[in-house]
């Protein structure tokens, strides 16, 4: 299977550069993935695709204000960091720009000092480990010192800094929003628990995978990284019964399914409570054990998100689905419009 199997054409233009006024405005795709058909509706339709019993399956991670632009001490050259993933206490994951400049040993200082990072190692790609060091509360000195690390293709600057996180956004720890949810308002989840559908929380902080780009021409020799997770036994269980009442799950982002579908492949099927770091790759020929259907944006072409919901409703439906798009004029990726996938 190779790469540029899953390329499509995209005019630069309908690239989501802000967010619509209204979280709930943004149209809606429903592709059928038995029939290859497509509608054309609004966001706030989803309650009609909804049943009684359905479970809804959110992803409740906060994204950190990880983008931090400091000097590096011995010559005060400009660093920008980005913070990806804490890996016990104050080492935290990173990447860095210009990588070159950090070395083992580098220090590097933000905000006149009031927070450092010492180089602990170094890793290709410009990933480093860093140790921090700051009088205080970590989590308040960030809140000061970072910015939101919006995705390269996003070349505007973000007015509301909530808009780049979903309104049920709770766990800490992303370097990048769980997209397909920043479509929900409180009314809408409203409206879809008055309709005595479920809705439940997992966490999956969003990781480097995000801005990586699949580079090998081979799509099995590609590796993704390693992001944590975490599902409740509250959750777990209410997931059990879906499945057991013949309801259907809906993962609200690939980050969701990715969790729920590493959840019930170790365990056949079964959702449990636990925690853990998944590096699971989903592509064409993935058999799905955790979820039933799928409410997603569009994705960045040859990306691992293109072949995940390829694995779901087949690559001809995926790519013909968006042509349409384009054809139609959707918005695409983070601040775009959404798929829902039937």
């Amino acid at each position: 299977m190779k790469t540029d199997d899953f390329d499509y054409y995209l005019p630069e233009e309908l690239i989501a550069q802000t967010p619509l006024e209204k979280r709930d405005s943004s149209r809606l795709l429903v592709l059928d993935r038995k029939t290859g058909n497509i509608e054309h509706k609004h966001f706030t339709d989803i309650v009609d695709y909804l049943e009684e019993g359905d479970t809804l399956v959110l992803n409740d991670t906060k994204v950190l204000p990880a983008r931090l632009i400091g000097s590096k001490e011995e010559t005060g050259a400009v660093i920008e960091v980005l913070l990806l993933k804490n890996i016990k206490d104050d080492i935290w994951e990173c990447l860095t720009k210009p990588a070159r400049r950090i070395k083992k040993g580098t220090i590097v200082s933000f905000g006149d000092g009031k927070l450092k990072m010492k180089c602990l190692e170094e890793f290709d790609e410009g990933i480093r480990h860093f140790e921090m060091i700051y009088d205080g509360i970590f989590y308040e000195i960030l809140d000061e010192l970072g910015t939101m690390p919006l995705p390269p293709y996003i070349h505007e600057k973000l007015e509301d800094g909530s808009r780049y996180q979903t309104v049920y956004a709770k766990e800490v720890g992303s370097a990048a929003a769980p997209t397909a949810g920043l479509h929900f308002t409180e009314e809408l989840l409203n409206k879809i628990k008055n309709k005595k559908v479920n809705i439940c929380y997992v966490t999956l902080h969003v990781g480097l995978g995000t801005f990586r780009p699949v580079s090998v021409e081979n799509v099995e020799n590609h590796e993704m990284h390693s992001e944590f997770y975490t599902m409740s036994k509250e959750t777990a269980d209410l997931l059990n019964e879906t499945r057991k009442k013949g309801k259907r799950i809906i993962a609200v982002g690939t980050t969701s399914t990715r969790t729920l579908e590493t959840i019930a492949g170790k365990n056949n099927g079964i959702f449990k409570e636990e925690s853990g770091f998944t590096k699971i790759f989903i592509y064409p020929g993935y058999e799905f054990k955790g979820i039933d259907c799928l409410i997603t944006n569009f994705h960045l072409p040859k990306s691992t998100l293109v072949m995940l919901v390829s694995a779901l409703a087949g690559k001809d439906n995926i790519l013909n689905a968006y042509k349409t798009a384009v054809e139609e004029k959707y918005r695409f990726f983070s601040f775009g419009d959404s798929m829902f996938i039937k």
